[in-house]
């Protein structure tokens, strides 16, 4: 835990936090409760089934976890529930609205819930200790029931930055849909012992830096990657969310995205930030779905096979793609699915054959967000049954396409979460590849017919993406647009 006092959003800013950690958020609520704020009563109280499935939240690490938890807190719809696993120093106890003490069920059976609402068992000199297994479980169910979020402190970091966990924690129930691990990045370039990290002797055996060595990103990542470091009794079926904060300087913040490419092979999403200034930014996989279905009526012979360099067009956009960074990528074949095949046959990537070509790019679109979906589960949310935060669609006939353009991209959606952020030549004419959030996928899986992406640009704010090169907008439609492209001699 870190003693860092929770931040109170200005009435009307931007939920930065709950919007990073793509929790749905809304105004924050104002403290202490008002008079106008909504109140739920537990079911014994005869209150109403909510309509969609709550969240019951995790929280472990170290760097911040308690400001964390009452800054999402605030910004999510009241009421909020809070407890722990583990103890909670009194000093938190102020910053809830409503502290119940529960030794029974009946304790908080027939309590109305109001604003940020601290559940806990007793108080035994500076600690608040944990509920009974049969309260939490009661809590996860009425929860459930009336639609309210559930925030668990799941373990102790003793204010420290940084930490390792004990044998006997994190303490996280099985019920737990998401898991967010904390870590202080202002530990890094500190000396490995007792004053900067909680229990040093493990992180020094997780990590293999010997204690009172620096602290670097490689020993820190290789500890919250660790099975019995911040993978540590993690429910199989949670979402995984890293949160490197404190990252108050740009050269953390650099840090801190370069450990994110390294934590991504673990976890869902990676948020690199300050929690005293409210500011993040997200890291999450970006899917690449290359559409190389189409006949190439208008050309005349498959545009994916012409050659580019040495190698087919469709090979070349497949390499850009990997050389970017997306992952997964999705080659969308169709018409002359063989050939195309064979091309990429070599490279990490999947295929979707799209049976339905014939009738438009829209089922293309559909058949490559299809193969990215993970296979279904009970409850499945919709941020696990999508493993990419963001999809990048490419055209294959544009094998010039650099890798430096979709990287542009996912950096200008990683900072907003953007719905759709596009490239924008010389200020006046939009360009591909597009981005498209998760958020957009939905809409995007009921276009019908020889429509593409655009076809949801009313619905959902579009970020435009500056770009001053209009090679761009090149594109190979007909013989003399393919001699055009190879007679460039600046591409």
């Amino acid at each position: 835990m870190s003693s860092e006092t929770a931040k109170e959003p200005a009435d009307g800013n931007e939920l930065l936090l709950a919007q990073a950690l793509r929790l749905h958020s809304s105004r924050p609520s104002p403290n202490p409760p008002s008079a106008n704020r909504e109140t739920f009563k537990s079911p014994d109280a005869n209150f109403g089934n909510a309509p969609t499935k709550a969240r019951t939240i995790a929280f472990v690490g170290a760097g911040g976890k308690t400001t964390a938890i009452f800054q999402l807190a605030r910004e999510l719809p009241q009421p909020v529930l809070i407890t722990t696993t583990t103890h909670l120093g009194a000093w938190q106890i102020p910053l809830a609205d409503t502290h119940i003490v529960a030794h029974q069920i009946s304790d908080v059976a027939e309590r109305e819930f109001q604003g940020v609402t601290l559940i806990s068992g007793s108080i035994q000199d500076d600690r608040v200790m944990n509920i009974g297994d049969d309260i939490l479980s009661w809590l996860h169910a009425t929860t459930q029931k009336l639609n309210i979020t559930l925030l668990i402190e799941a373990d102790g970091s003793h204010q420290k930055a940084l930490k390792a966990p004990n044998e006997h924690e994190p303490v996280i129930p099985e019920f737990v849909d998401t898991v967010i691990l904390m870590a202080g990045l202002s530990g890094l370039g500190k000396p490995l012992n007792a004053e900067y990290t909680h229990r040093p002797e493990v992180f020094a055996a997780l990590s293999g830096l010997p204690l009172n060595e620096i602290i670097t990103p490689e020993a820190l990542t290789r500890v919250l990657t660790h099975p019995n470091g911040g993978l540590k009794n993690i429910p199989p079926h949670a979402r995984r969310i890293a949160f490197l904060n404190q990252a108050d300087t740009p050269d953390l913040q650099a840090m801190g995205g370069k450990m994110a490419a390294a934590l991504l092979g673990y976890f869902d999403s990676v948020i690199v930030g300050n929690l005293k200034n409210s500011s993040f930014q997200t890291f999450e996989k970006t899917a690449g779905i290359i559409l190389a279905a189409g006949a190439s009526t208008r050309f005349g012979q498959p545009k994916q096979l012409l050659d580019w360099r040495g190698e087919a067009f469709i090979r070349a956009v497949t390499r850009t793609a990997l050389q970017a960074g997306l992952s997964p990528v999705v080659v969308v074949t169709g018409a002359n699915a063989e050939g195309v095949e064979a091309a990429i046959r070599d490279l990490p990537v999947l295929i979707a054959r799209n049976k339905d070509w014939q009738s438009g790019q829209a089922s293309s679109i559909r058949a490559g967000l299809q193969a990215l979906l993970r296979p279904a589960v009970e409850n499945t949310s919709e941020d696990i049954k999508w493993p990419a935060g963001s999809a990048i669609f490419l055209l294959a006939d544009q094998p010039h396409m650099t890798a430096e353009v979709i990287r542009t991209l996912i950096e200008q959606h990683s900072t907003e979460l953007y719905p759709i952020v596009a490239p924008l030549v010389m200020m006046e004419q939009r360009a591909n590849p597009v981005l498209f959030d998760r958020i957009t996928f939905p809409d995007l899986m009921k276009l019908e017919g020889d429509i593409g992406g655009r076809a949801i640009f009313s619905k959902y704010p579009v970020e435009y993406l500056p770009w001053h090169d209009d090679r761009l907008l090149l594109d190979v439609d007909k013989p003399e647009d393919y001699r055009r492209l190879i007679e460039d001699d600046t591409l």
